[in-house]
């Protein structure tokens, strides 16, 4: 599971460091494509490749499927970190999330998030009185 957050940065060349927590796990590859709210998304490889197995038994007649999935795997960009635990984010995804410097990583469970920091402040800024007050909703029983 991935948790936390950390604060990286983008080198000249597009490159950022993975939180080094979180660097074994995705030693062997990983997939960046698009997320929601103008985030990027990470997954390991076989997590990636789940996804996008379920997504086989889906309904290409439907519009929406056949929408969301051409947004998210049209995006899509494998990669393998190098020595240092650099990973190269490509120009469209750096763009889709307005990444050019301050990077916010967050962990979300099956995947981790990269946010522009500035994007990252404004959403937990936003959204802090509805987590508070929605937990029951979200997850009857939980806490």
């Amino acid at each position: 599971m991935f948790l936390g957050t950390y604060t990286p940065r983008l080198d000249d060349k597009g490159r950022m460091i993975l939180p080094a927590k979180f660097r074994e796990r995705l030693a062997g590859g990983l997939v960046i494509t698009r997320g929601q709210e103008h985030c990027l998304y990470v997954f390991t490889q076989g997590d990636f490749d789940g996804i996008v197995a379920q997504w086989q038994n889906s309904p290409t007649s439907s519009k929406t499927v056949r929408d969301y999935q051409r947004f998210f795997l049209s995006g899509a960009s494998d990669e393998i970190p190098d020595k240092q635990g650099r990973v190269t984010v490509p120009p469209l995804l750096r763009t889709y999330a307005g990444l050019s410097g301050d990077c916010t990583v967050i962990g979300a469970g099956n995947r981790l998030e990269i946010w522009d920091t500035d994007a990252w402040s404004s959403y937990t800024e936003q959204h802090e009185q509805s987590f508070a007050e929605l937990s029951e909703e979200v997850v009857p029983g939980l806490m």
